[in-house]
């Protein structure tokens, strides 16, 4: 009944098909949520990634925080990549979010590397690999290509993996 508040609950949260099928899904993937957006896109959240309007794919074992406002969500990727998105009327996705790229982290430990800073050691269940992917975020100010601190970080990742059973 298209006056109902079911229907309104329900009928109106359906992604369009032509929205489903120009999404780019890889084989067992499945959308979740989605959120219209004032332009007319959708955002969709599949069990992999966040789709955003234009082709791009945020897999969720490569985003480090998503930080919502009044007027939507700015996503930053381990890489340090920004995505910002208009999202007015999110529905269900702050919570998809939050819950996926959760339940990509099988650990999380900073290990300090001197007096200048440390390093953060995540492990991330990664489609498509059975063991936890492991990356390294260093501390702002830190240089990843500095040689010294990556032999530190390594070092420090098999203290960690050897702790945790990882």
């Amino acid at each position: 009944m298209p006056g109902s508040k079911l229907f309104g609950l329900f009928g109106a949260r359906r992604l369009p098909a032509e929205v489903r099928t120009a999404l780019a899904l890889e084989p067992r993937e499945r959308v979740i949520s989605h959120a219209h957006t004032p332009g007319g896109d959708y955002h969709v959240a599949t069990t992999q990634a966040l789709h955003l309007p234009g082709g791009i794919r945020l897999p969720w074992h490569l985003m480090d925080k998503a930080v919502w406002d009044e007027k939507g969500v700015t996503v930053t990727m381990t890489d340090g990549a920004v995505h910002r998105a208009l999202l007015p009327e999110p529905g269900l996705l702050p919570e998809t979010i939050r819950e996926r790229v959760t339940a990509s982290i099988v650990a999380s430990r900073h290990v300090p590397l001197g007096a200048r800073g440390g390093v953060r050691l995540v492990a991330r269940r990664v489609p498509g690999y059975d063991a936890p992917q492991w990356e390294f975020v260093f501390d702002p100010g830190l240089d990843p290509a500095d040689p010294g601190l990556r032999a530190l970080a390594e070092q420090a990742l098999e203290e960690v993996r050897r702790s945790l059973g990882v």
